[in-house]
């Protein structure tokens, strides 16, 4: 249990369908115990790209696309906005990072669960097990659920 007294649960949000029922498990998991969420999106520059990107669409419009970052923090405002309209409590971390699994086990050291989503927005859609919640399981501190469907 954390120093606080409260029932921590750290939740992955990337914004895809296990995310998001990930998110609802643990607001209901943190309703039932009076906990409080800590948030982590994680986003990450790709090599050899620069933002703002200034597109040309078929139709000779201008289109800006927005950076990673700012669809991280898009994202995480959501994720936020969805705890506080269910009224639970939470708190969250935008971590650029190549690793989203290390930003949410660092902030996880004094959490009771972390609660992610079986996959993410990786390329391999057939995976039961992403990438980054096959790491946390391995590497956690805590006990770790990871939510298989969708919302």
């Amino acid at each position: 249990m954390t120093s606080t007294g409260s029932f921590l649960i750290v939740v992955g949000v990337d914004g895809s369908e296990y995310s998001r029922a990930a998110l609802d498990w643990a607001m209901d998991e943190a309703r039932q115990r009076n906990g409080q969420l800590r948030l982590v999106t994680a986003w990450n520059k790709p090599p050899m790209a620069w933002y703002p990107a200034v597109l040309e669409t078929a139709a000779g419009e201008i289109a800006a696309e927005e950076s990673p970052e700012q669809v991280a923090r898009a994202r995480q405002g959501e994720a936020l906005k969805t705890a506080a309209d269910g009224g639970v409590a939470a708190a969250g971390e935008v971590v650029d990072t190549p690793s989203p699994a290390s930003a949410i086990l660092d902030a996880a050291k004094d959490a009771d669960l972390i609660v992610v989503g079986s996959r993410g927005h990786g390329g391999f859609p057939g995976l039961h097990l992403g990438s980054v919640s096959t790491q946390v399981v391995t590497h956690a501190q805590c006990p770790v659920l990871v939510v298989t469907r969708k919302a």
